[in-house]
């Protein structure tokens, strides 16, 4: 299946011809239609080798791979990835003072860190092949630009906002993965088609209001302040869980049709992206709520 997940959108670990069968199980012994990992034919290589492996009923098995993608490894690279973001954010938010008299200063750390990291979101996205130093790059400048802005967030407009969005990203991540594990959320054709299509909406929009702000002053259109700002924060953070759904589907068909291994950078970085877009949209949530207080 393919994710909306921008670092997603180019490949996937398709089931039929790229198109997701979300459906569809691999069948045991023998590649599934699509798959791009899929080893061997329908014969079996090593029927005729007297070293072979064999099953309880003696039929012949090839022997394991162990160049393929794991859920340890999916975790580990994960943890990796999101330690970097941790490591920088708190190193950007002791170092980078945000006083009055440094604040634009730091706002245009932030800014710079900001372009960085979406620049090298791109390249990683595109990249035939995941490269794990890109990737960790990534994750500093993201937790830079995070560190800065948690910190300006916390000191200016609601103290405690930072380890308030944290919390919060946690339970989503719980609730999402302990319902996608339940059953509670499938995904499924149509499920994968509505997020795609909320997800795009959404980005446009707030791009829309972007432009309204940088030209016309102010808020823009007023979809990220007030009254408005609370309704499309919430709508961003559900849009945030569902693409965390796609995120743990991805996963999961990686693990089922054999992935090679360098596969679990990929899935670590579209984890990474997700939960740092629900982390903001927590932090801007907690900010609007703060101030109308």
């Amino acid at each position: 299946m393919r994710s909306s997940n921008p670092v997603f959108s180019r490949r996937g670990f398709s089931r039929d011809n790229g198109h997701a069968g979300f459906n569809a199980a691999p069948q045991a012994g023998a590649p599934a239609t699509g798959n791009p990992y899929a080893q061997g034919t329908a014969a079996n290589p090593y029927a005729t080798n007297p070293y072979a492996q064999t099953d309880m009923h003696g039929a012949p098995q090839a022997p394991a791979r162990t160049d393929v993608m794991t859920i340890d490894g999916v975790v580990t690279r994960t943890a990796m990835t999101l330690g970097t973001v941790i490591l920088a954010a708190a190193v950007a938010w002791w170092v980078m003072p945000v006083d009055e008299a440094n604040l634009s200063t730091a706002y245009g750390v932030a800014i710079g860190a900001a372009l960085i990291g979406f620049v090298l979101s791109l390249v990683n996205s595109f990249k035939r092949r995941p490269s794990p130093a890109l990737i960790l790059t990534y994750a500093a400048f993201e937790g830079v630009f995070l560190g800065i802005v948690s910190n300006i967030v916390s000191m200016y407009v609601a103290p405690g906002a930072a380890m308030q969005a944290v919390l919060g990203t946690m339970a989503v991540f719980a609730g999402v993965l302990i319902a996608y594990r339940t059953g509670l959320i499938r995904v499924t054709r149509r499920f994968y088609g509505f997020v795609m299509a909320a997800a795009i909406g959404f980005m446009l929009l707030m791009m829309v209001n972007l432009l309204f702000a940088v030209f016309g002053g102010g808020d823009g259109l007023g979809f990220r302040s007030g009254a408005l700002g609370v309704v499309f924060g919430i709508v961003a953070i559900v849009i945030g869980a569902c693409i965390l759904a796609l995120n743990f589907k991805q996963v999961e068909d990686g693990i089922a049709y054999g992935a090679p291994r360098e596969e679990e950078w990929l899935a670590a970085f579209g984890l990474t992206v997700t939960l740092v877009w629900i982390y903001i949209e927590m932090l801007r949530l907690v900010a609007i709520l703060s101030g109308d207080d």
